[in-house]
């Protein structure tokens, strides 16, 4: 089972905005690595609501790299991997929007256009509610929620459980 669970931040409600990225990669159901980086948003933007959420302020992000600056990093962890997110949309949808922002190229990650989405793999188990955090409590799995690396290391292992 190797995979690479994903899991973005936004600072606002424009999903070209990612300002932080937690990155999970998984060879023979073992966690190998784990990468998370702050993303400076475009124009370093942010909304009273989104900061509520995560915590992440325009000063966190005033000096970190741009998502094209730290592509080369993210595309050596993405290219050719079966893709895992909690909300596979959301996630699919930020790294979609902020490449296009930025004039790069999805398809030149070469990923499957359809990512594995661990909320619908424990919705369709009956769980409820089957957000994140709430998954991650009736199983017992450590979770700083909103935290994009927490995000992605609890999403690998909820699909690890999920395959058991």
């Amino acid at each position: 089972m190797n995979f690479t669970a994903i899991d973005f931040e936004t600072a606002t409600g424009s999903r070209n905005s990612a300002c932080a990225v937690g990155i999970v990669t998984v060879e023979n159901r073992e966690i190998i690595e784990k990468y998370y980086t702050l993303i400076q948003p475009p124009d370093n933007l942010y909304c009273n609501f989104t900061i509520a959420v995560h915590g992440i302020r325009p000063k966190d992000t005033k000096n970190a790299p741009t998502f094209a600056d730290l592509f080369p990093e993210i595309k050596k962890r993405l290219h050719g991997r079966i893709m895992v997110a909690h909300n596979a949309s959301f996630d699919r949808g930020v790294l979609k929007s902020t490449m296009s922002h930025y004039g790069l190229d999805y398809s030149d990650l070469k990923l499957p256009e359809c990512w594995e989405c661990t909320m619908k793999i424990y919705r369709a188990k009956g769980f409820k509610p089957y957000r994140l955090d709430a998954c991650c409590e009736r199983l017992n799995i450590e979770l700083n929620h909103h935290e994009a690396l927490s995000d992605a290391i609890a999403c690998a292992r909820l699909f690890l459980n999920a395959h058991l």
